[in-house]
């Protein structure tokens, strides 16, 4: 074709995704290999079972069920299985016989990505994952690559859209969690077992990978704080929404300095208030977005479709051109950034701000009491809003927002708070992100 040679393409996973990467790859390619300068030939789709029904028309005979059998030889493959086994062995396999490897796997990204990136480096191949965070949003590329000789300060983001996707209802409509959750179910932006995203699982595998690109440090993913939205309330969004703030799951990968000096990073995963100044509170439905501080960049936002087969299909063809294009020129393939190896901080080392709803006894000296707990433990309110409910029965509603200081300090005041016999409840404790 026009003098162009053959590039073997290997598809393993025919899902939603893998379907529309194989449609494009067959009905683009002329226009792709006008960009790359040699034809990319989809030599076989390796599935489980070769008849089950799929969105996208395909030719059967590039369906087979030797996925072992289809990697080798193959110059690119592109990785959609999910799930670690037997996606790693057939990933580091393709690597041994020199292939480029592309893959959408956040879960295997974050639990073997040191060890995938090792290998494909020792061979000159490349591993590229785009797909793997944030969908159709390019962010690995930007952070691995346009932001290499910048200071990455903070990268926070919204990186699970089912649910943005739930507590955007709560907080536009009014849907208590559990009716948000039963119309994202029914959209189908939530699994059958929701525990990956409502609990905070899916976004800190993506704060895993998101934090070793920016900050060129190994971060293990069971070392991410994680929370997850099960506990919101509708109380919570309306206060929240009372106070100018919207409630969001954020995925944050900061570079920190301790108390003792030591510089490290966190990485942690919990809802939070943000301003609705802030670029992210107008992150609506199940969209995903990605805010950057860098030192000389300054701030960047990135803001699309964070799921999706065509969306995220888009994000697999940028890598698989990426790497096609490296068989053309030639040379090795780009690899990870040297390791910084910083340590990883706990929640506790975090600095942030709280705003803390406590139900408190209706009498003299209380509020005294409250502020002798914040001193004590050197946190300072920057605002205090007091009210009395109609059915009280002697109990007050307090809201107290407080200046930024170390997380553990503030989770010590929420301690001696919830013991304190001014205190009958607390009610909601957030923390404030972004500019707060």
């Amino acid at each position: 074709m026009n003098g162009y040679r053959d590039l073997r393409v290997a598809l393993l996973g025919c899902g939603s995704v893998g379907a529309q990467v194989a449609r494009l790859i067959l009905d683009h390619g002329d226009e792709l290999a006008a960009r790359i300068g040699a034809h990319l030939q989809l030599t076989g789709i390796a599935v489980r079972d070769i008849d089950a029904p799929r969105d996208v028309e395909l030719p059967r005979e590039l369906f087979t069920t030797d996925a072992e059998q289809l990697v080798l030889g193959a110059d690119v493959v592109v990785e959609l299985m999910g799930g670690i086994e037997p996606a790693r062995s057939l990933i580091l396999r393709a690597i041994e016989g020199g292939a480029d490897v592309v893959t959408a796997n956040k879960a295997l990204i974050a639990a073997h990505g040191p060890e995938l990136s090792e290998a494909a480096e020792q061979v000159g191949a490349q591993l590229s994952y785009e797909a793997a965070v944030a969908g159709a949003i390019p962010i690995i590329r930007p952070l691995r690559e346009s932001l290499a000789g910048d200071h990455v300060n903070r990268v926070l983001g919204i990186v699970n859209g089912s649910t943005n996707y739930i507590l955007d209802r709560m907080d536009r409509f009014g849907d208590s969690a559990e009716d948000a959750m039963r119309v994202a179910a029914e959209l189908g932006y939530l699994e059958a077992d929701p525990t990956l995203d409502v609990e905070g699982y899916d976004a800190a595998q993506k704060a895993t990978i998101l934090a070793r690109i920016a900050f060129h440090t190994e971060v293990p993913v069971d070392s991410v704080y994680r929370e997850g939205i099960t506990q919101v309330t509708l109380a919570q969004v309306e206060a929240a929404k009372h106070a100018g703030y919207v409630i969001k799951l954020l995925a944050i990968a900061e570079r920190l300095t301790a108390a003792d000096g030591t510089e490290g990073v966190s990485a942690r995963v919990y809802p939070a208030l943000i301003s609705r100044d802030h670029p992210l509170a107008a992150v609506h439905g199940g969209k995903n977005a990605v805010f950057v501080e860098a030192e000389a960049a300054g701030e960047l936002m990135f803001y699309g479709a964070g799921a999706g087969g065509i969306e995220t299909a888009s994000a697999v063809l940028g890598d698989l051109v990426s790497a096609a294009r490296r068989h053309v020129v030639g040379g090795p393939g780009i690899p990870g950034s040297a390791h910084a190896d910083l340590p990883i901080l706990p929640i506790g080392e975090v600095t942030t701000s709280y705003q803390i709803m406590l139900e408190v006894r209706d009498e003299a000296g209380v509020l005294a009491t409250i502020a002798g707990i914040l001193a004590q433990h050197g946190v300072s309110a920057s605002s205090v809003e007091q009210s009395v409910p109609e059915d009280s029965q002697g109990t007050a509603a307090l809201i107290i927002g407080t200046h930024r200081a170390r997380e553990a300090d503030l989770a010590a005041t929420v301690d001696e708070l919830r013991d304190s016999g001014a205190v009958t409840a607390v009610t909601s404790v957030l923390r404030l992100e972004g500019n707060a």
